[in-house]
C-alpha cells in the first residue's frame, strides 16, 4: 500500500499563514463589494426623506477605506515575520 506523498495534516503555523494569506487576497474582493454598497441605497426616485444624504454616504465610504487599511496592515504584520523566518533559512 502507498503512502500519500504529503502529511495529510499541516503544521498549525503553516495552516495559520495560508488562511493569513487567503484573508489577505480576499481583501480587495470585500472591500469593492463594500464600496458599491452605497450604490445600492435608494436614490432621488424613493419618496422625499428616504434617500441617504450625500455626507452619510462620505462618511461610510471612509469608515470603509480606513477599516480596510486597517485590516490590511493587521494581516500584513504576521506575513511579514513568517517571510522574515524563511529568508534567514
Amino acid at each position: 500500500m502507498r503512502r500519500p506523498a504529503r502529511p495529510i495534516f499541516l503544521e498549525r503555523s503553516s495552516y495559520r499563514q495560508r488562511r493569513i494569506r487567503d484573508a489577505a487576497r480576499a481583501l480587495p474582493v470585500l472591500g469593492m463589494i463594500l464600496l458599491m454598497v452605497p450604490l445600492l441605497w435608494p436614490g432621488a426616485e424613493a419618496a422625499p426623506g428616504a434617500a441617504m444624504p450625500n455626507a452619510g454616504a462620505l462618511l461610510y465610504l471612509l469608515a470603509v477605506w480606513a477599516g480596510l487599511v486597517a485590516a490590511a496592515a493587521l494581516l500584513a504584520r504576521p506575513l511579514q515575520r513568517d517571510d522574515d523566518g524563511q529568508r534567514d533559512d
